[in-house]
């Protein structure tokens, strides 16, 4: 298995990765010019990043399917092809905008769409089983394009007992990583999660995991309380707020929190359910819908900070930490992140205040995951994952 390939240094190559997150708010589709130096240092350059919103009826299909009950095999048939036009769309609509052409591009690197992750091993019929489900078919992204495509990268770790997320941390190390300072990479997405980059580290001793809801739950507050909105834009709302210190305490004992790494979340736990009990102890405590917003705004920042203190501070303190995902323009939720971290020696910044694109972060990872599969090239990193060993992950369809 090549972890290296001597071809491929000191080429520049053109890749788009196609990203759709929890938060399900459209497409993120970002073409890159992707490059390796004799040393093997990769580096990355945006040439263009375009978000595709969903149609509403799409979009409120997507959110059907993440109830096993509703995602009959029908639906999730047809949302799969549905996704690979969109997908393939957004992917030309990039390369346009990049002043390119679909014969100048190496690959397409589509994460697709999460329904499902069941990352702990299920006992069935004598197998330890972990199983996820992405939809948007790269058949069809192959095909309307005319340009190789991979997919369900997460498939691959998750055989060899990883938990097939988080993925982007191998593409952290390779563009992210210093020899003087120890950085944070935080992600806020539906759901929280962080990488740790030791200084002058080597790829096994990369540290990643899911710290708990992101915008997940602010989101689904939001949605209840404010039909039309889909997020607090700006923090607004809670900043409008008064967080409830008990209530807080009280959402601070979910086991997740305390759980070590290696581990991962989503939906599954932060998802409808949990907005519903949220809502439910809100009443019971005569909260305003901006008071409730507000504390489940403070749980997303004492979650980041609670997993830095309990599983990274003890043996990386930090210099910094880099904010991205769609949480890093809730100001709001910055100022607690800052609260939670600046004690603790921690700078809090942006990816923008870094010097880098929020909204790109994570496609342009699976433009550079896709191309890695291309070359045979492993892309988990096991001492985050949990898997047994590296693996080159996705599966590649190709019309050509």
């Amino acid at each position: 298995m090549k972890t290296a390939t001597e071809d491929t240094r000191g080429r520049r190559r053109y890749a788009v990765g196609l990203m759709s997150g929890t938060s399900v708010d459209g497409i993120d589709a970002a073409v890159a010019e992707i490059s390796e130096d004799e040393g093997g240092r990769v580096r990355a350059r945006l040439l263009s990043f375009e978000n595709k919103p969903y149609p509403a009826p799409v979009r409120e299909e997507i959110f059907r399917l993440f109830e096993p009950r509703e995602a009959t095999v029908d639906r999730v048939g047809r949302m799969n092809a549905l996704l690979g036009e969109l997908y393939a769309e957004a992917a030309l609509s990039a390369i346009a905008a990049a002043g390119l052409e679909p014969g100048d591009i190496a690959v397409v690197g589509s994460h697709g769409q999460t329904i499902y992750h069941s990352p702990e091993p299920q006992n069935a019929e004598g197998y330890e089983l972990r199983y996820t489900v992405q939809i948007g078919e790269g058949s069809v992204i192959a095909a309307r394009t005319g340009i190789p495509c991979v997919t369900d990268f997460r498939a691959a770790d998750m055989a060899v007992g990883g938990q097939g997320a988080p993925l982007v941390p191998f593409t952290e190390y390779l563009l992210y990583r210093e020899e003087m300072r120890t950085l944070l990479l935080q992600n806020i997405g539906g759901i929280g999660n962080i990488t740790v980059l030791p200084a002058g580290c080597a790829p096994e001793e990369v540290i990643a995991f899911d710290t708990g809801p992101g915008n997940m739950l602010i989101d689904g507050l939001v949605s209840r309380f404010c039909p039309g909105k889909a997020m607090d834009e700006g923090g607004a709302i809670a900043r409008s707020g008064s967080m409830d210190e008990a209530l807080l305490e009280a959402l601070q004992q979910e086991p997740y929190y305390r759980l070590p790494p290696p581990k991962s979340t989503g939906r599954e736990l932060f998802g409808a359910a949990y907005v519903d009990k949220l809502l439910d102890m809100g009443r019971e405590r005569g909260l305003r819908p901006e008071d409730l917003i507000a504390t489940a705004t403070q749980l997303t920042a004492w979650s980041i900070g609670d997993a830095y203190r309990r599983f990274v501070l003890p043996r990386h303190p930090a210099e910094a930490m880099i904010v991205g995902g769609g949480g890093s323009y809730n100001p709001a939720l910055l100022d607690g992140l800052k609260r939670e971290l600046e004690p603790m020696g921690v700078r809090v910044l942006t990816q923008e205040e870094a010097g880098h694109h929020s909204d790109a972060k994570e496609a342009v990872a699976f433009a550079l995951l896709g191309l890695c599969a291309l070359d045979g090239r492993t892309g988990n990193l096991p001492s985050v994952t949990g898997a047994s060993r590296p693996v080159v992950l996705g599966k590649l369809s190709d019309s050509r």
